[in-house]
């Protein structure tokens, strides 16, 4: 599915954080948006996402226009369509590492203990799905959060700062583990990072500006 976001615009009260933002990502096409702090990155990826609104403009996935949907049928979308990797992790704490990939197959009544283990092969966790979060290190934390992001074959793939903690060897890894799966399984990815490194995987840099967004 391809996603397409045409003349967006997000305000805080008379305030721009950013607007005239179009863009297209296919399937299996890895775009990176870079910019200055405070410039809205995150919150267009969130925006992506449909976890926050937006003011003016369109955004689809596949055909589908987030902007007719309420909360409810965002948050069953999201659950289908969309593996969001954050910069923080955001493990549950009292699951163990598998307990926590599976945990959108669970949603979606989907259990496949399978697909579980192939997520923490392709990551670089094998044998350590019985550990719980506080056991591993921030690199492997990382891992966890991109293979349960991974684990359903999710459509649009968001990453905010996926390599914002890690250090050098590991946060080359980690893009390793993000770019293939997103080829094997044709994901619509979008990456937001301050790293050139990162940025430098991509098939496609953007720049952000508040008055939009460019090669």
């Amino acid at each position: 599915m391809s996603l397409v976001i045409t003349d967006l615009a997000k305000r805080y009260a008379d305030a721009a954080v950013f607007e005239h933002v179009s863009l297209r990502v296919a399937p299996g096409e890895f775009v990176a948006i870079v910019g200055d702090s405070g410039v809205g990155k995150s919150t267009l990826l969130n925006c992506m996402a449909g976890l926050d609104s937006w003011d003016a403009g369109d955004i689809s996935l596949g055909g589908t226009d987030l902007g007719r949907m309420d909360d409810t049928a965002r948050a069953l979308w999201r659950r289908v369509h969309v593996g969001f990797v954050f910069q923080a992790f955001h493990v549950l704490p009292h699951l163990d590492v598998a307990q926590n990939v599976a945990l959108p197959l669970l949603l979606l009544k989907q259990p496949n203990p399978e697909r579980v283990a192939h997520m923490l092969e392709a990551v670089g966790l094998t044998g350590l799905g019985a550990r719980l979060p506080q056991q591993l290190s921030g690199g492997q934390l990382q891992r966890v959060a991109i293979a349960r992001a991974l684990v359903h074959r999710p459509a649009l793939l968001l990453a905010d700062e996926p390599t914002g903690n890690l250090d050098p060897g590991t946060a080359r890894k980690i893009m390793d583990a993000l770019v293939a799966q997103t080829r094997e399984h044709q994901a619509a990815m979008v990456m937001v990072t301050h790293s050139d490194a990162a940025a430098a995987r991509a098939d496609r840099v953007l720049h952000l500006t508040a008055q939009g967004i460019r090669a």
